[in-house]
């Protein structure tokens, strides 16, 4: 505790976090494990097959891969931290581990709202203009598309983490939620926060909507060129290549804007707690499966790798 005039300010917060340590609730603690084991093994075995199969070496499974790197980031960040607190009985937070977790949070969070913005527009520029799909789609503008995400992310998370705890923090040390996020934050502030959330409400609408207009501008060309086909083992082909990209993107963005789009008085601690796991924890984890499942060329990249797994077989004669 730090003193200053009349007020106590708190030097550390407490993370309430998202279970009692009831039996019910040690059960859902197992399947959250389970799921973050699922999500590493996931989404590391998606890197690796994109990065051994040279069939998987094209823009597509390029952002596909930071995707997964982003997500396995994402539920780091989020899980081992929460576990350890469940497990040790404590939720001590300091202020700089608090700012840290914000930061590579929303760094995150940003950088996967601008790269499946980008999957789209590759998507559409495939499907729309394939002749010119390795000129307009080639490495250095993969690559710049990447760092753009980057860029974005890292400027969002800087931004509010910075912000967030310049405001002083008196009374009560606990956070109702299992991580250092903005909203449970600030409503320990001591002070006036209603400009400074205002500003988040703006920014947040901005860092989803524009990413979002892109995908569906994108996704509404791709319609219009799939209908005008005259294949329909084209437009199969064309709806089963972007249906997975699709399925991701509304778990993802769903799930965003309602914590980040509502305005601060219609939320509660329990919705937003549930809500949160969904894209911190649940997203991560069916990104994978979703394109594994779905997709005919990573499915055989994973038959091709457990066709070269020694299985056991005769000895050798002789």
């Amino acid at each position: 505790m730090v003193w200053v005039g009349n007020q106590t300010l708190i030097s550390h917060f407490i993370l309430l976090g998202l279970f009692t340590h009831s039996p019910l609730h040690l059960f859902f603690f197992s399947i959250i494990m389970v799921m973050f084991l699922v999500a590493l093994s996931g989404n590391g075995l998606m890197i690796l097959l994109i990065t051994i199969d040279s069939r998987l070496h094209n823009p597509m499974y390029f952002f596909l891969s930071w995707l997964s790197l982003m997500d396995l980031m994402l539920i780091s960040t989020i899980v081992p931290r929460m576990a350890t607190d469940f497990l040790l009985g404590r939720g001590s937070i300091s202020f700089t581990g608090c700012g840290l977790q914000i930061l590579f949070f929303l760094t995150l969070l940003g950088d996967e709202c601008f790269l499946l913005a980008f999957m789209a527009y590759d998507r559409y520029v495939a499907i729309s203009n394939p002749l010119r799909y390795s000129v307009v789609m080639s490495c250095r503008v993969c690559w710049l598309m990447v760092a753009g995400s980057w860029l974005f992310g890292l400027m969002d998370g800087l931004i509010q983490a910075i912000f967030t705890l310049r405001f002083p923090y008196c009374g009560s040390q606990e956070i109702d939620h299992f991580f250092c996020e903005v909203p449970a934050i600030l409503k320990l502030a001591c002070a006036d926060t209603s400009l400074y959330e205002t500003m988040i409400y703006v920014c947040c609408i901005l860092m989803l909507l524009l990413p979002f207009s892109v995908i569906s501008a994108s996704y509404l060309r791709i319609l219009v060129a799939v209908l005008h086909m005259r294949s329909t083992e084209g437009r199969r082909k064309a709806f089963a290549t972007c249906s997975s990209h699709m399925t991701v993107v509304s778990l993802f963005y769903g799930a965003a804007m309602i914590t980040y789009m509502r305005p601060q008085a219609y939320h509660s601690s329990k919705q937003d707690k549930v809500v949160s796991a969904f894209y911190t924890m649940i997203t991560p984890m069916l990104n994978p499966l979703i394109y594994t499942l779905r997709n005919k060329e990573v499915a055989g990249a994973l038959r091709k790798l457990l066709g070269r797994c020694p299985c056991g077989g005769r000895p050798g004669l002789g």
